[in-house]
């Protein structure tokens, strides 16, 4: 929720695409904590953004904050050194910042390590659907390096995807066990409420259904609590699906999740 009258959080990213600071506003919209995304929401927010996370020469950032390397950066007013603004940036190291604050990583300390752990593995999953359509460099176009593009994307539908997939579908299963008869809202990872570990796992499979949706569509029966009920669950949470019908969910284009139809499983 973006809110006019100075909040607290302000999210510093690129305009019109989810990206890696979709992870971070989805922790904002599932517990209705105000904040500002700033590219999006200010007509000269992104030169703001590329003041404070792109600029190559700077040695500070936004007052005595030290140099951000790249996009997303997260603005916390009042929270820095003296009682400035703190600025972080790295999406694990935001979401490491905000789960605690937000209620989103469980109710002990071995729930916060294991929300961190599948967290983890989540965004390194991301990093790899990014690799699929730029194997060889991120600076050239796909069209450049579709060959290498469709083998790097055969091996991950083959070998890595359900390797991440089956990882989840175990960690369901596991949490299942643990929870036993006891009375929960929704089909989680960890615990008996929704964390971040949640969150993060779901805008994955979601960019992976974009993406690959024949490859995932194939993977639903073999990874039915996954891609079923745990999926749904998430999209369904209070928070998460007013956020997904507003203007505010940006739409999935020529950022990490791209449908490319020669890259996806072939009938």
């Amino acid at each position: 929720m973006a809110y006019a009258d100075s909040p607290k959080y302000t999210l510093l990213y690129h305009p019109g695409i989810p990206g890696r600071a979709e992870f971070i506003r989805l922790a904002f919209e599932a517990t209705g904590t105000p904040y500002t995304d700033l590219a999006n929401s200010v007509s000269d927010g992104y030169a703001t953004v590329r003041k404070a996370c792109i600029d190559p020469d700077a040695l500070s950032s936004l007052g005595d904050n030290p140099p951000v390397f790249a996009p997303p950066a997260l603005q916390a007013r009042g929270e820095g050194r003296a009682g400035g603004d703190l600025l972080i940036s790295q999406t694990s190291n935001i979401l490491s910042y905000i789960g605690p604050r937000l209620g989103l990583v469980g109710e002990d300390e071995a729930d916060k390590l294991w929300v961190g752990q599948v967290v983890a593995t989540a965004l390194d999953l991301n990093n790899e659907v990014h690799d699929t359509h730029h194997p060889i460099a991120v600076v050239d176009y796909y069209e450049s390096q579709k060959d290498e593009a469709l083998k790097k994307t055969t091996d991950f539908r083959n070998n890595r995807l359900p390797k991440f997939l089956g990882y989840f579908d175990r960690m369901l299963k596991w949490n299942e066990k643990q929870q036993g008869e006891r009375k929960r809202e929704g089909v989680y990872l960890l615990g008996g409420q929704l964390t971040i570990a949640d969150l993060v796992v779901w805008q994955v499979l979601d960019g992976l259904f974009f993406a690959f949706p024949e490859e995932m569509k194939a993977r639903t029966e073999e990874f039915g609590l996954l891609l079923g009920e745990f999926y749904a669950s998430v999209k369904g949470e209070k928070g998460i699906k007013g956020y997904l019908q507003s203007e505010r969910r940006m739409k999935y284009s020529m950022g990490i999740f791209r449908h490319y139809p020669e890259l996806d499983r072939q009938s």
